[in-house]
Order: C-alpha cells, then structure tokens, then sequence
C-alpha cells in the first residue's frame, strides 16, 4: 500500500488525529521546554518552601532578591536545552511599600501567617542600579522585582511550579521512548532477521536467547542491568532498550520466515546475489510495516517502564523532573485534599501511552499486521 494510502485510511479515524495530535504537542513541549515553561530555571527546580503543595491556579505576589554569587552565563544553545540559571533568590510576599529608602514586605508564612520585614533599597537592588535616586530605585524595583505569579497547575510540595516540571519532564518520557525504540529495533531486526533467513543453527541460538530472556520479567531483567551499568538519565534508556528488542526479533523473524519462501527471494538467489543484500535491500524493506507497528508499541512500554522504575527511585534522579518521579514524590498526597499533586503527571502517562497504543492498533488494522 502506497504511503499517501496509508496515511488516509489512518486519519479518516478521529481516533488517530487525536492521538497524533497529543503525541506531536507532547514532542514540541519537549523539544521547546525550557522556552514556554514559567520556570525556566535548570530542571525548574526553584523552591519556594512558603507555596508547598498548593492548588491549581494559586497566585502570589513575589519579590526577587539578587543572589551574592551568580552562576556563570550560559550560552542560548546551551539556556535552551538545559535552562537558565536565575540570578535571584525567590520571596513570597503579601503586600509591601516604600518609605524613604526602605522596602517594607509582609511576607507571606503560610495561609493566615505573614511576618514583616525590612530591606534597604540598595541591598536588594542590583550593582548597576545601586546609584540611581531613591523614586527611581523605588520604580525599578516595583518593575522588574515584584511580580504576581500564577501556579496554574499548583506547587509542588517543594513549592516548584508543577507545570513548569510536566513540560520539562516530558523530555523524559519522548527521550526514553526513542533511545528505547532505535536500541530495541536495531538489535531486534539484525537478530530477527538473520534468525528468520538463515535459520538452522543460527534459528536455534536465536531463539535460545529470545526464550530465556521472555522468561525473566521486565522489571527484574532492567533492575539487573541497572545495577550493573549504574543509574542515571542515559543508563536507565540503554538498560530498558536492552530489555525490549526481544518481542520486535521475534515478530520479524516470523516475518522474514514467510517472505524468504517467496519467488522473488528465490530468484534473487538464483542471480547470485549476496545473503546480506537480500536480507536488507529486498527483506527488510518489505517489513518496514510490522517494525512501524513494533516501533509505536515499544514505545509506549518504554514510557511506562520508566515511570515505573523512576516511581521505584532508579531511574531518573533528583531533581530532574520525570512523570514517575514526580508520582513517587507525591503519590502519599492522593489521601489528602492535594491529590492533584499525584494525579496530573499519572494523567500525563496514561495520555501519552494511550496515544501512541491507539497509533499502534491503527497502524496494525490498516497495514494487516499478522504476529
């Protein structure tokens, strides 16, 4: 089937143009995170500890105070892709005014707890500003250094941006999806392949390997191999990779099982042509539909291992944000009145695995997919 064909048949259903659509977002918020989040800090990891685990759409008044030391510039390759250091210390206020050279704040404790305090103008005010008249050192503190936020997701109960973590997390989730896929696929397909073509010894050892290692849970065989090449953001990508090529080897060495009986293998052997430019320029392509549907399966399982593992406290660590991780920090709030905490990066996951089955089980219908 033609591949205009194909993309017809698969977004004539409003299922697939849904799912695509949420699969697309979630890519681009991962890809332009640190540009759209409120908190574009490193891993958007500013705690305000007075906004711990506050509801949706909680805003507050907040004054910036510089920092005494202030981290080295980045470059905006290197901003966009790992955030940028903020080069003030955060503070929750209620109200405040001026009188003179003086800031006078109420800041904010807890709901009903506020306390004053004092600050001279030229120690909250940055060096180049120190010098300016008092009016005017009062405007640009009222323009640039206080600001009302709004938490439109809530705080976590660290007091971070929840929706600033989600968007970032993401890349966790896009990241492990694809390592996952192209690790599993590659090890899958030259094994299946050559398993399925060649068969006999070859078959035999193959198969071998694909039986003892479907007998060991997902879980067990990734905790094994954690343990052994360390945990860390690429670690728990190549570790769950390695687990998941076993069920894609197995469907293409059916595959290639039932296309070498076919007349055109056997005339391109009569040629004289070479095992291995039969197998990958007359085989392979003739089974790219299979892998697509393996590819879309895959990465959905990859996705929900690692928020598992992360949940589990061996995957991505602290404070890297990570849909798993932000579960296991709050997941003992769902008895509580803050249960969103633990809700919205499960609703994230379950959205995001749910897209890619549903391009799955379309792609399996429309390309007549048979294990």
């Amino acid at each position: 089937m033609a591949a205009d064909g194909i993309a017809r048949k698969l977004f004539s259903r409003a299922s697939v143009v849904v799912a695509m659509a949420v699969i697309v977002i979630t890519c681009l918020l991962a890809v332009f995170a640190y540009m759209v989040v409120p908190d574009n800090t490193p891993n958007a990891n500013t705690m305000i500890i007075e906004l711990g685990a506050k509801q949706p759409r909680f805003t507050k008044q907040l004054l910036y105070l510089p920092k005494s030391v202030q981290e080295e510039k980045k470059s905006l390759l290197a901003e966009w892709f790992t955030g940028k250091a903020s080069a003030y210390k955060v503070s929750p206020i209620n109200t405040y005014w001026f009188t003179d050279d003086k800031l006078y704040t109420l800041h904010y404790i807890d709901d009903g707890m506020q306390d004053t305090i004092t600050y001279k103008l030229t120690d909250i005010l940055p060096a180049a500003q120190q010098n300016l008249p008092i009016d005017k050192q009062q405007t640009y503190i009222k323009t640039h250094q206080i600001d009302e936020r709004r938490f439109y997701l809530g705080t976590d109960r660290y007091g971070r941006d929840i929706l600033s973590r989600l968007i970032i997390g993401a890349r966790v989730s896009i990241a492990v999806g694809i390592v996952a896929v192209l690790l599993s696929l590659t090890i899958g397909i030259l094994l299946g392949s050559l398993a399925g073509y060649f068969g006999g010894v070859v078959d035999n050892a193959v198969m071998w390997i694909i039986n003892i290692l479907w007998a060991i849970p997902t879980l067990l065989l990734v905790f094994a191999i954690t343990l052994t090449i360390g945990k860390g953001f690429w670690e728990i990508f190549i570790a769950i990779g390695l687990t998941m090529w076993v069920s894609a080897a197995r469907l293409i060495r059916g595959q290639v099982l039932v296309l070498r009986e076919m007349e055109y293998i056997t005339a391109a052997k009569a040629l004289g042509l070479g095992d291995m430019r039969i197998i990958f320029r007359h085989i392979l392509p003739n089974i790219a539909g299979p892998v697509m549907v393996i590819a879309a399966s895959n990465f959905a399982t990859a996705i929900l291992i690692e928020a598992g593992l992360s949940f589990l406290g061996i995957g991505v660590q602290p404070p890297q944000p990570s849909w798993g991780l932000m579960i296991k920090e709050h997941y003992n709030f769902l008895l509580t009145n803050r249960p969103l905490l633990a809700i919205i990066p499960g609703l994230a996951i379950m959205l995001l695995v749910y897209a890619f089955n549903i391009l799955g089980n379309a792609l399996r219908d429309v390309l007549d997919v048979k294990g």
